[in-house]
């Protein structure tokens, strides 16, 4: 927009400036015809001045970026015109009045455009003063005259001056906010994508990794009883199809539903536990002591509590080297509560760096819920995790 803008800025000037121009060309024209028909022996000299104020201004007109064409060049042919043809005693009036605006266009600063003005103004009345005398017609017309339109010259021209300024500090303050627009942006869509990737990374991890995991950990059993116990053998080779089944059908719904969980069908989250927990228990040979309440809650509190459940199934497989694991699913007052623990060695919390807990946590605070661990070396582990209630209570 800003470029539209500036755009419509730059042409509405460029047509402002070929008309002025044309304006000037047509009083040279004009002027040059008066001389040529006037009567006395200045005209000749009164065209060389104005054919001086003309060549200077086309050639400046015609390379507007040449360094070697100086706009004061022309300023200072203008003001010298300007004497000349007050001392001749032509008609100079509409030149100068016409040719106000060329001090402020062409003056670098308000300083230089006032000087060259200024200049212009003396040496207009300098030369009529000594071309008419210090008489009342040339008090009263020429120099009233000529004061007044400069004066009118100056204050219209410091007005404009300052109007372009302003117009150029807002179009740049627009430009800059523009680009401070563009960066907020940009930033945000980093931070996005950096979210983005987080999630899907916390996504991959409960589902895919996991199920990973326990299949090596199957396959790992499978082969060191494959002889001394077949039929044990063939219930892990059972489990680690059933779980490389359940990855492949989890990673098509990740990408078929662009990386959204879904992971659980409507109903009540205890009968999915329980179908955990027992192919968990089958798979370790642990005791798995469930309380399981037949809670209703919404989808993302569904999602997350079989998440939690599942990652602290994990790490007990994998860390804990328990024997007994439990796990409580209870609706309280301030929502629903999913506490899972074990008799295995326990571990400094502090020190704990995994990716586990850590995705936990987010995915429970994601749904303004919170998660609490409990654990010393050889005291086992405590994990608490409470959500607020997202469904419609217990059943």
């Amino acid at each position: 927009m800003t470029a539209l803008a500036g755009s419509s800025t730059d042409a509405l000037w460029a047509v402002s400036l070929r008309r002025w121009n044309a304006v000037c060309w047509v009083l040279f024209a004009a002027m040059a015809v008066g001389i040529t028909t006037g009567a006395g022996g200045s005209r000749y000299a009164a065209l060389a001045l104005l054919g001086s104020v003309a060549l200077s201004f086309a050639v400046l007109h015609r390379f507007p970026d040449n360094p070697v064409v100086r706009p004061h060049g022309y300023l200072a042919v203008l003001v010298l015109a300007l004497g000349g043809l007050a001392y001749l005693n032509t008609s100079y009036a509409a030149l100068f009045m016409v040719t106000l605006p060329h001090y402020w266009m062409f003056g670098r600063t308000p300083r230089i455009s006032l000087g060259f003005l200024g200049l212009a103004t003396a040496a207009t009345l300098t030369c009529g003063w000594v071309r008419q005398g210090w008489s009342g017609e040339f008090f009263g017309e020429t120099v009233v005259g000529t004061l007044i339109v400069v004066a009118v010259g100056m204050l219209i021209g410091l007005w404009v001056r300052a109007v372009v300024e302003q117009s150029t500090e807002r179009a740049r303050l627009i430009v800059e906010l523009e680009r401070t627009q563009a960066e907020l942006s940009e930033a945000h869509q980093r931070q996005g994508a950096a979210d983005e990737r987080e999630r899907m990374a916390r996504e991959i991890h409960d589902t895919l990794a996991q199920g990973f995991a326990s299949i090596v950990v199957l396959a790992e059993a499978a082969r060191a009883g494959l002889v001394t116990d077949p039929a044990r053998t063939a219930r892990q080779l059972r489990s680690i199809e059933s779980t490389a089944r359940e990855n492949l059908a989890e990673a098509r719904e990740l990408v078929g539903s662009g990386g959204e969980p879904r992971g659980a069908a409507a109903g009540s989250v205890a009968d999915t536990l329980r179908r955990i927990l027992a192919r968990f228990a089958e798979d370790t040979g642990l005791t798995v002591e469930a309380e399981l309440a037949d809670l209703v809650c919404d989808q993302p509190t569904r999602i997350a509590v079989l998440r939690c459940t599942q990652e602290s199934l994990a790490n007990v497989r994998k860390h804990a080297r328990a024997s007994t694991v439990g796990v409580v699913l209870a609706q309280r007052p301030y929502g629903v509560e999913l506490e899972v623990t074990d008799d295995g060695t326990g571990f400094v919390v502090e020190a704990s760096a995994g990716f586990g807990l850590d995705g936990m946590r987010k995915r429970l605070a994601e749904l303004g819920g919170r998660l609490t661990v409990t654990s010393s070396v050889g005291d086992g582990t405590r994990i608490l995790a409470v959500l607020p209630s997202g469904g419609e209570g217990a059943a």
